[in-house]
């Protein structure tokens, strides 16, 4: 699925954008899909909808799609295993930022590797707040201090202060619809609110190669230190190959 020029660019950068496409007709039945979901719970906030498998396993057939599964596999090698899912389906009006941070900072992996699928159900682009990248900002494997901000207007309440420039220069990554985006676990990544009256829905998987161990203990460390969300009853999907650790709980049905 990637060219060495392809991977060797995914190695300097910590992203890249994957050269294939879901078709039309597989974004057209996500975003059915992700209609129906949202029409069950009226409530929810669309901004940040997690934990989609474990509420509805049918959204796995979707972090199988092999589009997705070859590019991460070329990236993570072949053992892979799935343990996050979710949508960020950010309204036209009103929608929340995502402060600058790295997903890592309170992810219970150890050894930390793991990377995200961003794939577009809408168009995503400037306008309407798509994801933003600090390229680079993985290289050294270094989780920076982040800071608790909790605002009704972020998605998440952790942030990191990017404003003195040691981290370079932003890159905008926008993708048409059934485009995906790959990261790393280091990157630093954020996204603006969207105030353009287009919604941008994007639909994500985190996959982390099965030699590494989703430490449940440490996940309910971090939610005390923290004041974190709880990964701790995350379920693990075998997708690809077996479990090498040996340590972690597969999900089976």
């Amino acid at each position: 699925m990637l060219s060495a020029a392809e991977l060797e660019r995914y190695k300097k950068d910590g992203q890249i954008t994957a050269p294939v496409a879901l078709s039309p007709e597989m974004v057209a039945e996500l975003r059915t899909k992700m209609d129906s979901f949202f029409a069950a719970q009226p409530g929810i906030d669309q901004d940040y909808a997690a934990n989609l498998i474990d509420q509805d396993s049918s959204w796995l057939k979707y972090a199988m799609l092999p589009e997705i599964l070859d590019t991460v596999r070329a990236l993570i090698g072949d053992d892979i295993i799935v343990w996050g899912s979710a949508l960020f389906a950010k309204k036209g009006k009103g929608g929340k930022a995502t402060p600058w941070h790295q997903d890592g900072h309170y992810w219970p992996i150890r050894p930390l590797q793991t990377v995200t699928a961003w794939i577009a159900i809408d168009d995503v682009d400037v306008g309407n707040g798509c994801m933003r990248v600090l390229p680079g900002t993985h290289a050294d494997h270094v989780l920076h201090d982040h800071y608790t901000e909790d605002s009704p207007d972020v998605v998440l309440n952790q942030a990191l202060e990017v404003g003195d420039g040691r981290f370079g220069t932003p890159r905008d990554i926008e993708l048409k619809a059934g485009h995906f985006s790959v990261h790393d676990v280091y990157l630093v990544h954020g996204a603006a609110a969207n105030d353009s009256g287009r919604r941008r829905a994007g639909l994500v998987f985190r996959y982390m190669p099965s030699t590494s161990h989703f430490d449940r203990d440490l996940a309910r460390k971090q939610v005390e230190e923290m004041n974190v969300p709880d990964l701790s009853k995350r379920r693990l999907y075998l997708v690809s190959g077996q479990d090498r650790s040996g340590k972690n709980d597969i999900t089976t049905n």
